[in-house]
């Protein structure tokens, strides 16, 4: 009986999403956070039937279905098998929930049938889905996530906590993508001119500029998911010396950035969450995924994923 584990993380939102001046221009760009989706598929060839668990990931179920399709003929024939999802990501909250399961579905589903399952393949069988965040390249990366294709791989940064809060509720990410951007043409070269900026601040390890480019970019996200607490936050984050605040554009989170490596680091991570807690209830701190030492020749090829 074949077995295989995928795993894939979460994003804390998003460092900018916008949509560019061009054709198919809707893109964002991750924010890679240690959040963890686990995918573990099983076959069984005495079972004629596929099953997920739990029950309600329905995508996964049939990403593994499109995947078995895939497999080597002999592999096929025993089309049983079991698919268990589990994770530490809330759902509904903009956190890239979805596409971690989904991501590590597809490693754990192609390990135990031996189909490769290279980015530009996962890219391809996610693009039947629905939208996708860009999680299965380990680096900071500009992605294209209605049309669910690599724009560009931006690097990795410093070591940022972020301390975050969430209004409430949910929301469905395809439903959300089915939602007229009001963007004006100023609106979308404002949000290429932010791209290069946080491309360039990200070579840079510039992470003052990534705060201020992350900021901006929430700030001009209220026209269309507007944040009732994104002012607050900004003023907890201007009190205790932030980098700026990153939201889920398209869920319910906000968050304060920090910067993991500096010395006043623990005091004020404490006075974030302190003030977190007094604006919103529970608070929960995200330490980022620095990715050192991977080139962007390996990030495309997949090498060095979990």
């Amino acid at each position: 009986m074949a077995t295989g584990v995928g795993t894939a993380f979460g994003t804390f939102g998003e460092l900018l999403q916008g949509v560019l001046p061009e054709e198919d221009g809707d893109f964002l760009v991750t924010l890679p956070v240690a959040r963890w989706s686990m995918a573990t598929y099983r076959q069984e060839s005495d079972s004629g039937e596929l099953e997920v668990w739990p029950p309600r990931k329905t995508k996964a179920l049939r990403l593994a279905r499109m995947i078995v399709d895939l497999a080597p003929r002999g592999v096929r024939s025993a089309r049983g098998g079991t698919l268990t999802v589990s994770s530490v990501i809330p759902e509904g909250k903009g956190l890239a929930s979805s596409s971690a399961d989904l991501v590590a579905t597809a490693r754990a589903v192609g390990r135990a049938l031996g189909v490769p399952m290279p980015p530009v393949r996962i890219e391809r069988l996610l693009s039947r889905i629905e939208p996708t965040d860009g999680v299965l390249y380990p680096a900071i990366v500009a992605f294209h996530h209605r049309s669910v294709r690599l724009r560009a791989v931006l690097g990795s940064l410093p070591a940022m906590a972020v301390v975050g809060v969430d209004e409430g509720g949910s929301v469905d990410t395809v439903d959300f993508n089915r939602i007229p951007k009001p963007f004006t043409g100023a609106d979308r070269h404002a949000y290429a001119a932010l791209l290069a900026r946080l491309t360039d601040a990200v070579r840079a390890r510039d992470l003052a500029e990534v705060g201020r480019v992350a900021t901006r970019s929430a700030l001009m996200n209220q026209s269309l998911r507007h944040k009732r607490l994104l002012e607050p936050m900004r003023a907890i984050c201007g009190e205790v010396g932030g980098l700026g605040v990153a939201v889920g554009h398209s869920g319910t989170t906000l968050g304060v950035l920090l910067d993991a490596t500096d010395p006043a680091y623990t005091r004020r991570v404490t006075a974030a969450s302190q003030a977190c807690a007094e604006l919103a209830g529970a608070v929960s701190v995200y330490r980022t995924l620095s990715f050192r030492g991977a080139s962007r020749a390996a990030v495309t090829a997949g090498e060095g994923v979990p």
